[in-house]
């Protein structure tokens, strides 16, 4: 579960990503939006991991791992669409580029005190640009999947701590959340 959140930004490891020159790179010199250039960037291997949980009561809790919900497999059907939604990623957020994915692993874990689930994906590529963004995607759907199966029992279910864990690949090398 995720711990009590304090007013600090998050550490991190001592090796920062950030753009060359210190500045988003989402934006040209006018400040206008634009897609970043990838081509001269090395293909690498890429992967990308990242979290979210959906808090909820325990009898909703309940009714999902018991595999009771009248509409089904309430955790297969979030699963497909967190790896459908990586496969999107690049429909839904304007400036991500698409890319071919090479492996989606979305998987869920149960907690009982406070009941919640957690989702955490693994996305890889073999691209000139990372996925990040696409298993951060891919957490949020499947969520809010969960959220869409489960709102008649249940509409206080909240979703929290949609995060990137890990990414490694690229010129900016390996990072880890700590």
């Amino acid at each position: 579960m995720p711990k009590k959140r304090s007013n600090r930004p998050p550490r991190r490891s001592a090796k920062r990503s950030r753009s060359p020159r210190g500045r988003l790179t989402h934006f040209n010199a006018a400040g206008e939006a634009h897609m970043v250039s990838v081509g001269a960037k090395a293909v690498t291997e890429r992967r990308a991991l990242a979290e979210g949980y959906v808090l909820m009561q325990p009898e909703t809790l309940a009714l999902i791992l018991e595999g009771g919900h009248k509409k089904g497999d309430v955790l297969g059907v979030a699963r497909i669409a967190g790896i459908q939604a990586a496969k999107k990623t690049s429909e839904l957020v304007p400036l991500c580029h698409p890319i071919a994915l090479t492996a989606i692993d979305v998987t869920f874990t149960p907690r009982q005190a406070p009941a919640a689930i957690r989702c955490l994906v693994t996305v890889r590529t073999v691209a000139q640009t990372g996925v990040e963004m696409e298993a951060l995607t891919a957490a949020g759907v499947a969520l809010l999947t969960i959220y869409d199966m489960c709102k008649a029992v249940d509409r206080g279910m909240t979703l929290t701590d949609i995060r990137l864990l890990e990414k490694s690949g690229g010129a900016s090398g390996h990072w880890v959340r700590t």
